[in-house]
């Protein structure tokens, strides 16, 4: 009997460990826009779902919520020094920490938004300086700026990516002509591999690596193309030209069994890809003129994606395989869009926050709510943690309550 006991209080102890050790990943688990939770409201009382805590003392910026089991991590800028904040999920705050200079050209304020993974922090700056921290308390362990070590060449909205981490690999995209896109040692900030890519500037993209018949592979966009790397070498793979003449590509590339989905901007639309049986090249299926949202993302659910458009201001359900428009109306558009528990959350560039069905053939807008702050560039990603929606715009985060009773 003591030695079960013994075994008992060891599980929960690993288990308890495993559950404040949780990581977090930009736009939910598998960086496409789709939380696990589950058991959440299927419509909001009027006035929107009911306010846990908020906090109005971030300064600018445009980062989403980064939350673990212990802790709410955010930045904000304040006189171009940015800060990294640590919130309890009481919304205390439990410690402010300086980072540095911050990208004030145009849109002033941080872009990136924290990453939590194995007991370490990560953010970047848009001036191009990685920080790596305790997330206890804030400290900087390291440092790598990618203008003056890595040929990272500046771009004209601030350097932006979410960072990937693949076990012991970050990766990033200085957007050098040596060091165009590179692998850090997580732990300690060393050179893993360095790519050339294809000799493009960065592109504002957050990369994913997706599986294909068992193999792995890095997927992000630079100035014109989407690139495929090896991520154990950085080895190009292949590359594809999106025919897309600004250069900004902030949307991840949504990916399902061999097909590439990627969102241009602008009037340029969006385009889906397929990948050969062989993996090592990729053929245009469908083009289309929605989706030119230069930031906001779509999700796919069932065999429809669902998103906004900048050109027409249309919410849109488009047919993942083909391309054909089964809904598309002038409703919660321009909207970042996230999604779980089969519904989908649009945040609209305005500030109105909506609740919305997708349906076989369009859509449905269940609910609505607009939280505080001027009209327009209310463009940071919801987040979705525990039954709980976490909105930013500028100097403030809201925390709301969205699990059914």
């Amino acid at each position: 009997m003591k030695n079960i006991s013994a075994l008992a209080f060891i599980l929960i102890f690993f288990i308890s460990s495993i559950e404040a050790q949780k990581n977090t990943t930009w736009r939910g688990p598998n960086r496409d826009g789709i939380y696990p939770d589950k058991n959440l409201l299927d419509k909001w009382p009027e006035g929107g779902p009911n306010l846990i805590w908020k906090f109005d003392g971030l300064g600018v910026g445009y980062t989403s919520a980064a939350v673990t089991n212990e802790r709410v991590f955010i930045t904000g800028t304040t006189d171009s020094t940015s800060f990294l904040f640590s919130f309890n999920h009481k919304g205390e705050l439990q410690w402010k920490k300086e980072l540095g200079k911050e990208w004030i050209v145009n849109y002033p304020g941080v872009r990136s938004t924290p990453t939590i993974y194995d007991g370490l922090g990560y953010i970047l700056s848009g001036r191009g300086v990685i920080y790596c921290f305790n997330p206890k308390n804030g400290d900087i362990l390291w440092t790598v700026d990618l203008y003056k070590q890595y040929d990272g060449r500046e771009v004209k909205f601030g350097i932006t990516e979410n960072f990937l981490i693949d076990d012991e690999k970050l990766f990033c995209t200085p957007g050098g002509i040596d060091a165009n896109i590179i692998a850090l040692d997580r732990k300690t900030g060393t050179l893993i591999w360095k790519s050339k890519g294809v000799g493009e500037l960065s592109a504002y993209c957050s990369p994913r690596i997706i599986e294909y018949k068992g193999v792995k592979y890095f997927l992000t966009i630079t100035e014109k193309s989407m690139v495929s790397l090896n991520p154990e070498n950085g080895a190009v793979i292949w590359s594809h030209d999106l025919q897309y003449p600004y250069g900004i590509h902030s949307n991840t590339p949504v990916y399902c069994d061999g097909y590439i989905f990627a969102m241009n901007g602008w009037d340029f639309g969006s385009v889906m890809l397929k990948l050969s049986d062989d993996g090592k090249s990729v053929t245009e299926v469908w083009r289309s003129k929605l989706f030119d949202l230069e930031h906001g993302g779509v999700v796919l659910i069932g065999d429809n994606i669902y998103g906004a458009d900048w050109a027409t201001k249309h919410f849109s359900c488009v047919d993942w395989k083909t391309g054909v428009v089964k809904g598309s109306e002038k409703k919660v558009s321009p909207s970042s869009v996230i999604a779980a528990d089969g519904l989908i959350y649009a945040y609209t560039y305005s500030g109105e926050v909506a609740l919305v069905k997708p349906l076989e053939n369009g859509f449905e807008v269940i609910s609505t709510f607009k939280v505080d702050g001027v009209k327009g560039d209310h463009i940071a990603i919801p987040v979705i943690d525990k039954g709980r929606l976490y909105i930013r715009y500028a100097n403030s985060l809201w925390v709301y309550n969205i699990l059914s009773k």
